[in-house]
C-alpha cells in the first residue's frame, strides 16, 4: 500500500513540474534572442502600431513611419508621445544617424 501511495505521490508531482514549465514556455513567446556578442532576450515589439501613434502628427507621416519602423526593428523601442522622449530608448535609438549625419529616428 505504502509503495502505490509513494508511486502515486512521484506521478502527481512530476504531472506538476510538466505544467509548470508548459507556463514558462509561453512566457517566453513573445521574447526574440538578439545574436551578437552579448546575447539577450527582448520582448515583442509590435512596431507598426507603435510607430503609426509615433507618427501620427508628423507632417510627412510616411516617412516618418519607414523611419521609426527601422529604428524599432534594430532597437525593439519606440519611444512614447508623438515627438521627443528619445533617450528612454537608450543610445541604440538616440545614436543612430542618417548618411547625412542626422538623427535617423523620430
Amino acid at each position: 500500500m505504502e509503495l502505490r501511495l509513494t508511486l502515486l505521490i512521484l506521478i502527481l508531482f512530476f504531472c506538476i513540474a510538466e505544467v509548470s514549465s508548459e507556463t514558462k514556455i509561453e512566457e517566453y513567446q513573445h521574447t526574440q534572442v538578439v545574436k551578437g556578442r552579448i546575447r539577450r532576450l527582448f520582448p515583442f515589439v509590435d512596431c507598426g502600431a507603435l510607430c503609426k501613434a509615433r507618427c501620427s502628427l508628423h507632417s510627412r507621416q510616411n516617412v516618418c513611419t519607414r523611419a521609426c519602423g527601422t529604428c524599432c526593428a534594430r532597437c525593439k523601442c519606440v519611444p512614447p508621445g508623438t515627438s521627443g522622449n528619445r533617450q528612454m530608448c537608450g543610445r541604440c535609438y538616440t545614436d543612430m544617424r542618417t548618411h547625412g549625419n542626422k538623427p535617423k529616428c523620430p
